[in-house]
């Protein structure tokens, strides 16, 4: 079954809503970590809206599993990571005005930016991730530029209630994944990634681990972490 990543960037959006204390994004992730999380997510955005430098220096320390610290492709953040040094990077678009992550890298008209990126990460000790749409030019783009792995935006099939779009959705990420996995990346998916729709994305053979945040932290907040994180696994293993 593929693993679980848990992203827990909305524990330090609450927190910054009121500049306090808490909650705090590390104790969730060691909570997380309880609930069975095979990895903690965060993103280090340029604004730090939410996660705060100090909050991924400590994670770093904290994490008994494995960090993945989602970035922007700037030397800003780059300089971060190779101080820092999560298990892994995935870099990620970032506008400053959107809500979320909105699309995925064009990795194909931005190659020659990321492959020194790529290149500076690896040499340091850090596995690199591109996020990006579930489409095979990207996917193979991304071999090219020497990356270690994709994670396929799964925002297509999420977003969608119509049954016969969501059944395309879903035969496109497949798809790409088989791509991926034949190339030799390791493949990770999420976006709107939740406990209803999950089981489609996790029976997909090809998928390494899913990245999930918004969904786990909403029911987290009505019934703790360790067990919404425990919730989503078994949404997962239903592969429904």
């Amino acid at each position: 079954m593929a693993q679980l990543g848990v992203k827990i960037d909305h524990i330090a959006t609450v927190r910054q809503a009121r500049r306090a204390s808490q909650p705090d994004p590390v104790r969730a992730a060691v909570l997380a970590e309880l609930g069975g999380a095979d990895g903690i997510t965060v993103h280090l955005r340029a604004d730090r809206r939410h996660v705060q430098e100090r909050d991924v220096e400590i994670l770093r320390k904290v994490v008994t599993t494995r960090l993945n610290l989602e970035l922007a492709a700037t030397q800003e953040m780059l300089r971060i990571a190779l101080t820092i040094k999560p298990d892994q990077v995935s870099l990620v678009p970032e506008r400053r005005e959107e809500l979320t992550t909105e699309g995925g890298l064009d990795v194909v008209l931005n190659s020659a930016q990321l492959r020194p990126l790529i290149r500076t990460l690896r040499e340091g000790g850090i596995r690199v991730s591109l996020f990006v749409d579930p489409e095979l030019d990207q996917v193979k783009e991304a071999y090219k530029i020497d990356a270690d792995a994709v994670e396929l935006n799964t925002a297509s099939y999420t977003e969608t209630q119509e049954p016969r779009a969501r059944q395309a959705a879903l035969r496109k990420l497949a798809d790409a994944a088989r791509h991926g996995r034949k190339l030799g990346l390791r493949v990770h998916a999420g976006h709107g990634l939740d406990y209803g729709n999950v089981g489609a994305i996790a029976a997909v053979a090809e998928i390494d681990e899913l990245n999930i945040g918004h969904s786990i932290v909403a029911r987290a907040v009505l019934i703790g972490m360790e067990r919404a994180v425990r919730e989503m696994k078994e949404s997962m293993a239903r592969r429904a």
